[in-house]
């Protein structure tokens, strides 16, 4: 990977894409913001980040949709799941359709910015499923 991550920030409250936009700028990372699951998914395509950071219950589309959208696709950004959505079934749900990792809020923003430097770690994207 070179230069600075290309983070996506998507949730409807505008604190949390504001507090998260400092944090990951201050860790170097490059965040973009988006406030619904229609924005994220244009910017997802325009701007191609490396990771998203995805809030569940929002307006326009939610982030069951945007997932369920992304999990068709060959090429495709990691996904993490960040949602006060805490049910195991929920987990379940989004691991299916395709989350590399699920974080309930509220969360550390530190342990947040260690699960996304662990992920993109992990190197290669996993495949679209079929």
């Amino acid at each position: 990977m070179h230069g600075r991550p290309k983070v996506l920030i998507v949730d409807d409250e505008p604190d949390v894409l504001l507090t998260m936009r400092l944090i990951l700028e201050a860790e170097g990372f490059d965040p973009a913001l988006a406030a619904d699951g229609e924005t994220a998914l244009r910017r997802i395509d325009d701007e191609q980040p490396d990771i998203v950071l995805l809030d569940i219950m929002m307006p326009v589309l939610d982030g069951w949709f945007v997932l369920a959208e992304l999990a068709g696709r060959a090429r495709r950004p990691f996904v993490i799941v960040c949602s006060a959505k805490s049910s195991d079934v929920d987990k379940t749900r989004a691991f299916d359709l395709g989350a590399d990792e699920y974080v309930t809020k509220p969360y550390e923003p530190d342990d947040l910015v260690r699960t996304i430097r662990d992920t993109l770690s992990r190197g290669a994207r996993r495949p679209a499923r079929l």
